[in-house]
């Protein structure tokens, strides 16, 4: 037996396995009753998608802004107090 036939035994029975586990699968009915989203649907996900994005940044900046501010605060006031001594 040559390896081309050998890799395409373990390939189907790969595929063989797969395909039994998804049917035997809790989750198989969900699959099944899955349809392609019409364009619509599939423009309001990705307008949802990059507004949810676009929020997540903004607070992480937001976040990033304060600290850094912070630590500025912070630095000025050990360097105040450094110099008093």
């Amino acid at each position: 037996m040559d390896i081309l036939e050998r890799t395409w035994e373990v390939q189907d029975r790969m595929e063989k396995g797969v395909t039994e586990r998804l049917r035997s699968n809790k989750y198989s009915r969900v699959l099944k009753m899955s349809v392609k989203p019409t364009h619509d649907e599939f423009i309001k996900t990705l307008q949802v998608s990059f507004v949810g994005m676009v929020l997540i940044g903004a607070l992480g900046f937001a976040i990033y802004k304060m600290w850094v501010g912070m630590l500025d605060l912070i630095d000025t006031y050990l360097v105040d107090l450094i110099h008093l001594l």
